[in-house]
C-alpha cells in the first residue's frame, strides 16, 4: 500500500499512432504524480512534430527525458540513479545521445544539473514544453538550454497528447494546472506555479477524440480539480477581478464534471485529486445523476491532528473532514473513499499519531497511500520547521499507519462479498494468466476467469472471495458489453 504512482518508472511503449516518416528516437520515462504522465503524453506529442516516435530501447535514442517529481526524496534519488544509467549508455553506445530533465525536479534544481554536475544536456520546466524544438536546436548546437519559466496560463490546451504506455482503455485528461493552497510540505506550488484552468471545451474535444478511438474511461485530472473554474482564461485568484459577464457565465467543477458526463454517456469518468477545503456538495449530487462518473472520491486528509494539519497549512480540521465524509456517505452511501496521509511530520506528537489513527478508525478508507515526511528544500516546512522526528519513530508510525489502513481496506473489500459489482476489463492479470483484471466503480480491483470477454467490456462480476486489496469473483450472465 505504500507503493504508489509517486514511486513507479513509466517505460515506452511502440506507439500505434507513431508516423512511419519520423526517423529519430525519443526515450522517455516518468516519475511522481499523475499529471507527470499526462505531462509526458504531451511532450510526446509536441516531439512527434519534430521527427521523433517513441522506443522502448534506451541504447537507440537519439533523445532522452526523464520526467521528475521533488515531492519526496526517494522520487529524486531515483531519478539520479536513472540519469547515471543514461549518462553510462551515452558514454558507452551512444555518444550523439541527448539527456533531458523534465517536470518539478528541473524546475528546482537547473543550475545543479547543467553547471555543478554536468549530467544534462536540457533542463525544461512543467510550463516550457512547447518550448523544446528551440531547446534542441540549442542543444545540437552544442549549447546547454534550459526554459524552466512558470506560465500564467493553462499551457497545452491545444496540444493532443500522444498515449504513452496506452492500454487503450484508461486515459488521462488534465483539466488545471498548478495550485494555490500552500500546504507548507509541498514544493507543486514553487515547481507549478499558480492555479490556472482549462477551456471547458478543449476539454470537451479532447473526451470526445478518446470516445473515437475507443477509450473507455477517462480520470479527469489536476493538482486539486475542485478548484476548477474557467472564466476565459487566467489565474484562479484574478477571478474577483473579471468581469460581470465573465464571472456569471464562469464553469465550475461540477458544472464541468456534469458537461463530461452528458457528452459521453457510456464513458467511465473519474477525477483526482481533490482537496477538502475546496470540495462542494453540488459535486456529489452530480455523481448521484450521473451513473457513469464512478463512486469513488480520493480525498487527501495528511493527519488526523489538529496541531500537525494546521502546521501544514491544511484550511481544515479533522472534525470538518469528517463532516464532509459523512455528507458524501449521506448522498453517495456506496462511494469509496480513499487518502493520502504523512506521517512523522515535524513536531508530531504520539498524540498527534494516535489522533490520525483514530480519525483513519472511524473513516475506514478502502486504500491509500501512505508516506514518512521528507524535508523538501524550498517549502515552508523546510525554512520554518526542523525536520526533528527521528527515523526509527517515523518508520514505526508509518508501519501501523499502513497496519490500519490494510485492516480497514479488507472490511471495505469483505463488504462486497455475495453482490454483484461492474467491472471495466483493463487488462490480463498479473498473478494468473487466465484471469481478467480491472476496477470496480469504487476503484477496487477485481479479477475473474476471462471466459469469453475482451479488454474494454463492462460485465458484472458476483463477488465470491477477497483480499485487503483485492476482490475475486466470477463474471455473471448478464454482462453488459462495450465494443
Amino acid at each position: 500500500m505504500e507503493k504508489t504512482i509517486d514511486e513507479t518508472k513509466q517505460g515506452n511503449s511502440l506507439q500505434l499512432d507513431n508516423k512511419p516518416q519520423n526517423t529519430r528516437k525519443l526515450f522517455i520515462e516518468s516519475y511522481g504524480c499523475a499529471m507527470n504522465f499526462s505531462d509526458s503524453e504531451v511532450v510526446a506529442s509536441i516531439l512527434q512534430e519534430q521527427g521523433f516516435n517513441t522506443t522502448q530501447i534506451l541504447e537507440e535514442a537519439d533523445l532522452v527525458l526523464v520526467n521528475t517529481c521533488s515531492i519526496r526524496d526517494k522520487a529524486e534519488q531515483t531519478v539520479r540513479k536513472r540519469l547515471e544509467k543514461y549518462n553510462a549508455v551515452k558514454r558507452d553506445h551512444n555518444p550523439k545521445m541527448k539527456v533531458g530533465v523534465l517536470g518539478c525536479m528541473a524546475e528546482r534544481l537547473k543550475e545543479k544539473f547543467l553547471d555543478e554536475e554536468k549530467i544534462v544536456d536540457m533542463v525544461v520546466g512543467p510550463d516550457a514544453y512547447k518550448d523544446l524544438p528551440n531547446l534542441l536546436a540549442e542543444v545540437e548546437a552544442g549549447n546547454d538550454a534550459v526554459n524552466v519559466i512558470l506560465s500564467k496560463e493553462e499551457t497545452y490546451a491545444d496540444v493532443s497528447p500522444v498515449r504513452l504506455n496506452s492500454n487503450g482503455i484508461n486515459a488521462l485528461v488534465s483539466i488545471t494546472r498548478g495550485c494555490d493552497n500552500m500546504c507548507t510540505f509541498c514544493v507543486v506550488p514553487f515547481t507549478r506555479g499558480r492555479e490556472r484552468s482549462r477551456d471547458p471545451q478543449s476539454i470537451l474535444n479532447e473526451i470526445d477524440l478518446l470516445a473515437i478511438q475507443g477509450y473507455k474511461e477517462i480520470t479527469l485530472l489536476g493538482q486539486n480539480v475542485d478548484s476548477y473554474l474557467w472564466y476565459g482564461g487566467g489565474l484562479k485568484k484574478d477571478f474577483k477581478k473579471a468581469s460581470e459577464m465573465e464571472q456569471a457565465t464562469a464553469t465550475s467543477f461540477s458544472q464541468l464534471l456534469e458537461m463530461v458526463a452528458v457528452a459521453q454517456p457510456t464513458m467511465r469518468v473519474r477525477f483526482s485529486t481533490s482537496n477538502p477545503q475546496d470540495m462542494t456538495e453540488d459535486v456529489f449530487h452530480v455523481m448521484t445523476k450521473h451513473k457513469n462518473i464512478c463512486n469513488h472520491i480520493h480525498l487527501p486528509v495528511q493527519s488526523g491532528s489538529d496541531r500537525i494539519l494546521k502546521e501544514m497549512n491544511r484550511q481544515h480540521t479533522a472534525a470538518e473532514y469528517l463532516k464532509l465524509v459523512d455528507k458524501i456517505w449521506e448522498i453517495l452511501p456506496d462511494c469509496s473513499i480513499s487518502q493520502d496521509m504523512i506521517v512523522g511530520f515535524p513536531s508530531e506528537t504520539e498524540e498527534d499519531h494516535q489522533a490520525t489513527l483514530d480519525l483513519m478508525e472511524k473513516v475506514k478508507y478502502a486504500f491509500g497511500y501512505m508516506y514518512k515526511y521528507s524535508e523538501r528544500p524550498g517549502t515552508m516546512a523546510a525554512r520554518k520547521f526542523e525536520d526533528d522526528i527521528p527515523e526509527a519513530t517515523k518508520k514505526r508510525r508509518l508501519t501501523e499507519i499502513v497496519d490500519a489502513q490494510r485492516k480497514h481496506s479488507a472490511f471495505r473489500t469483505k463488504q462486497f462479498l455475495g453482490k454483484t459489482t461492474q467491472v471495466l476489463i483493463e487488462r490480463e492479470s498479473k498473478k494468473n494468466v487466465d484471469e481478467w483484471s480491472g476496477r470496480n466503480q469504487q476503484s477496487i480491483v477485481v479479477v475473474f476467469p476471462k471466459g469469453d470477454n475482451k479488454p474494454g467490456d463492462l460485465v458484472n462480476v458476483k463477488i465470491t472471495n477477497c483480499t485487503s486489496a483485492t476482490l475475486i469473483g466470477i463474471s455473471t450472465p448478464s454482462n453488459a458489453h462495450e465494443s
